[in-house]
């Protein structure tokens, strides 16, 4: 508890307040040096009165930058790279690669270029083609007593291959690398290239594989204790330093590609044909993603929402960035345009409850969203009878979108997300007034709801799901645990890259960071080790719930699973989506604004 309050109490932080009509002030935060589990609020007067002689509340501002691209620098954008010609070009080379995949004999040919095909970007266009031939591998290397000589580079990438398709694949087939004692034996270093891909199988472990576990632990510092020793090629040392800075599989897709692309063309025995199919399909997918950013633009635009919540985060293209990562295939407009809506709309909404709003309003505005009634709006004040007109008006629309297509009522569903979101947003106000500092469970089991992942995915499920079943939505409204894996990966993420000073200051509840700082007595370097921990195991479940029987298609677990991603690459390097960071505006305009260069 000491280290928790020394933490706050070595320097008071400064609020910056907002009266109106202008006028701000600066008071300092007093924090409570006690032993007990509360914190005390920062003093604060409630309201002034104004020169109108209206009583106003107190406000706090976030002190948020402006948004690095605005509304006409969206719409100013254009893809030279998106006409008929390489629409033409990409089907000759995608008829190509299909026969590759179709003459290939040598197996481990064939699973390196589907390995690259993956990493490239471009193995969506040949899934049925993948899941056929992997398929046959599995049948003939794991369900009978096939005995073949083996090889850890070989074996590793086999198994990472199968299991990211949903294979059963026995940790047991890494056995045969052991010693007698049951550890990996010593020599395997001396196989970077098996090392390197035994390091990154091993994220693919689910709980109680102690196998991989140990490989993990093996693999990882044979590859720290290689890096600088020479005799390595330069590919092989940036593939090294890339895994061990975040392994594959809990890397964004769409930036993975991006970033392997040049790798590729730097590789001494490229293909070709592979590199100008990854280029020229990047580039149109590029186009696309710039036609749902323009529109999600437009309609942000015409919400007024930026124009009048002054004191809110104006992040729309991070806020699209997400659905990117999220789901980058062409054909998933759709679903990316709305979920930019829902995105931006959870954003503005927690600015509420975390920065402007006062305990009463957030009160109003929860019982109002829990009613779903326009008869409640007269009791808002104004900034608030915006902000629920347009979670209002959108929620209904995109119920409205699924009556139209499938014939289901979904209104319900959409509200209880919401719902449950700002009662989770009320409850961390509640704490940070009182100034009570919860366990580092009871603010879990609030902070999975408040970190918004529920809602995105509820809404995510009706945009890409057809049909819709009964089954999906009881699992749907029970918050089905890779939901819930999800968010808790997407919560611990952010913790880790909020969890400053000036996140405190703005009035946000401390995090699991802090709360397990005071209910340890940790040091915060201590501390932020435990939560990557939990980002580890919850990962492990989150590869169970995957492959478990669900009544949810590959597309949407995929989205779950990606949604975790994208909260790594986020919170990566701090606060990606509020602060955005030269980190996220470099992935942006990598991802969504400037094309590949193409040399034809």
């Amino acid at each position: 508890m000491a280290q928790f309050t020394t933490l706050f109490s070595e320097r008071q932080p400064t609020f910056h307040y907002s009266l109106g009509h202008g006028l701000t002030f600066k008071t300092s935060a007093i924090l409570s040096t006690s032993s007990s589990c509360s914190i005390s609020p920062p003093v604060k007067t409630l309201s002034v009165t104004s020169k109108l002689g209206e009583q106003q509340p107190l406000r706090r501002s976030g002190n948020y930058q402006p948004p690095t691209w605005d509304f006409c620098y969206v719409e100013s954008l254009s893809n030279q790279y998106s006409g008929k010609r390489y629409i033409n070009r990409c089907l000759v080379l995608k008829e190509q690669v299909k026969m590759m995949l179709d003459e290939e004999v040598d197996l481990l040919i064939q699973l390196e270029l589907i390995d690259d095909l993956q990493r490239l970007g471009i193995a969506y266009h040949f899934q049925n083609k993948i899941q056929s031939i992997l398929s046959g591998v599995y049948k003939e290397n794991h369900l009978g007593n096939t005995s073949r000589e083996k090889d850890l580079y070989a074996t590793a990438l086999e198994f990472r291959l199968l299991r990211q398709h949903g294979f059963d694949v026995s940790q047991e087939v890494f056995n045969c690398f052991k010693n007698e004692k049951g550890n990996f034996k010593a020599n395997l270093c001396e196989d970077i290239k098996g090392m390197l891909h035994l390091y990154e199988a091993s994220f693919l472990l689910v709980e109680s594989e102690s196998t991989l576990e140990m490989a993990r632990e093996f693999s990882s510092e044979c590859l720290k204790n290689v890096l600088n020793h020479e005799g390595i090629s330069e590919e092989l040392i940036l593939l090294m330093q890339h895994s061990l800075e975040l392994p594959l599989h809990w890397r964004v897709q769409r930036l993975e590609a991006r970033w392997f692309i040049d790798m590729y063309e730097k590789r001494a025995n490229r293909n070709p044909t592979l590199l100008d199919l990854a280029k020229i399909d990047f580039n149109l997918v590029q186009a696309t993603h710039q036609d749902d950013l323009q529109y999600a633009s437009r309609w942000w635009q015409s919400t007024c929402l930026a124009e009048n919540l002054a004191f809110a985060r104006d992040r729309l293209v991070e806020n699209f960035f997400w659905t990117v990562g999220v789901i980058f295939d062409p054909q998933q407009g759709y679903c990316r345009r709305m979920s930019t809506r829902v995105n931006a709309l959870v954003t503005t909404i927690d600015d509420v409850y975390d920065v402007y709003g006062t305990l009463d309003e957030l009160e109003l505005f929860t019982a109002a969203v829990e009613r779903w009634d326009l008869g409640v709006i007269d009791q808002l004040p104004s900034y608030l009878k915006l902000c629920y007109f347009a979670l209002y008006n959108s929620i209904n629309e995109m119920a409205y979108d699924v009556m139209k297509e499938q014939g289901v009522q979904v209104i319900s569903y959409l509200k209880n997300s919401w719902t449950d979101l700002c009662k989770a947003y009320l409850q961390e106000a509640k704490w940070y007034h009182s100034g009570y500092v919860p366990t580092l469970q009871e603010y879990l089991d609030n902070a999975w709801i408040s970190i918004s992942a529920p809602v995105i995915l509820v809404h995510a499920y009706f945009f890409v799901s057809n049909p819709i079943t009964n089954e999906g939505l009881e699992c749907l409204d029970r918050y089905h645990n890779i939901i819930r894996c999800s968010a808790m990966i997407l919560r611990l993420a952010d913790d880790l890259g909020t969890s400053t000073q000036d996140e405190l200051q703005r009035g946000d509840v401390p995090k699991s960071i802090q709360c397990y700082m005071n209910e340890s007595g940790a040091a915060e370097e201590e501390a932020r080790e435990h939560i990557r921990f939990l980002i580890s195991e919850t990962w492990k479940q989150m590869n169970r719930e995957r492959v478990a029987d669900s009544p949810f298609s590959q597309t949407f677990i995929g989205m779950a699973m990606n949604l975790g991603r994208m909260a790594q690459c986020m919170y990566q390097y701090g606060d990606g989506h509020g602060s955005s960071n030269s980190h996220t505006k470099d992935r942006i305009r990598a991802l969504l604004l400037d094309p590949v260069g193409l040399s034809f």
